[in-house]
């Protein structure tokens, strides 16, 4: 096999890579997802296909990786807890297979995410790697020796909707669309800081701005974003606790934040579980994705790897 193929589908766009046999992309293309149609989405998905087809005449990938904000249900037909609404119950799988005459395999995009950081990311050659994607939610994937896993739920890595800990008494409670409240999603997500914001100020900024804001200087968005790398320590030292692995890869906007890099494990370390009272020496390591929004399409491409 020449060329490895991954499409990542998305809420607001739909991505192409095709990686050769160096794992160097030769082709890639985004549209947007027509996030409220199902059979245009399908169409969308096809003319990637038929693009990529005529860039690289030679293209023999019989396998197509697909990266959703969501997964198959058990049955590994019919589609669960997706982000992008218009999936939900929809038999993904077969469908892409019928219109784009190649087998398709369907993960997770925070798993095919880890995967790809692992394979050749910032995590390459790491045995156990958690990618935690802070964006729009906050959503999770895990990679054992460079391959997504899934687990028997196809849940493994569903971090977001965990509730959030070491929530104080004091705190402010937050419903989630998932019909619980104070999941980790709605407290260290970028919409969640932003709000943090709007309630402190009357202002509105997204979690980039904030950043930029501290940097100049403002208070608010200084104690706003040193609670937030407190709350992020928090959540990813149940990370740690749970799976202890090598290495957290940071994907979603709010991994271009500098200082999380260095603010947060120093945090971690008083929640991270450690019978002895002593400073525990934490060997799993923080880092930046390397691929930035191509990632998760490069992951999904990897995909035919595993079959």
């Amino acid at each position: 096999m020449k060329y490895k193929l991954g499409i990542d589908l998305g809420g607001t766009k739909t991505s192409i890579v095709v990686l050769n046999q160096g794992n160097q992309a030769v082709y890639n293309k985004r549209l947007p997802t027509p996030a409220k149609n199902y059979t245009e989405t399908l169409k969308t998905i096809q003319r990637l296909v038929h693009h990529a087809q005529q860039g690289i005449p030679d293209l023999d990938a019989q396998i197509i990786g697909v990266g959703i904000p969501g997964a198959l249900q058990q049955d590994n037909i019919t589609v669960k807890n997706a982000n992008l609404q218009i999936l939900i119950d929809k038999t993904l799988k077969s469908d892409l297979k019928n219109i784009l005459q190649r087998n398709v395999i369907i993960a997770n995009d925070a798993n095919c995410f880890a995967a790809s950081e692992a394979t050749d990311g910032s995590a390459k050659g790491h045995a156990l790697v958690f990618g935690a994607i802070l964006g729009t939610g906050v959503g999770g994937g895990i990679a054992i020796m460079g391959k997504p896993w899934e687990g028997p739920n196809c849940l493994a890595g569903e971090w977001g909707h965990n509730p959030f800990p070491f929530h104080g008494a004091n705190a402010k409670h937050r419903s989630c669309y998932c019909g619980k409240s104070d999941c980790i999603e709605k407290i260290i997500s970028g919409p969640a800081l932003s709000q943090d914001y709007f309630e402190q100020t009357g202002k509105h900024k997204s979690a980039e701005q904030i950043a930029d804001a501290k940097a100049a200087g403002d208070p608010i968005a200084t104690c706003l974003l040193n609670n937030f790398y407190l709350n992020l320590a928090k959540a990813l030292s149940s990370v740690i606790n749970l799976l202890d692995p090598n290495v957290i890869v940071l994907g979603g906007g709010l991994s271009n934040i500098a200082e999380i890099y260095h603010e947060v494990p120093k945090l971690w370390e008083t929640y991270v579980f450690n019978a002895t009272g002593k400073k525990p020496n934490i060997a799993t390591k923080l880092v930046k994705n390397k691929w930035g929004d191509d990632s998760g399409v490069r992951g999904a491409a990897w995909l035919a790897d595993t079959k």
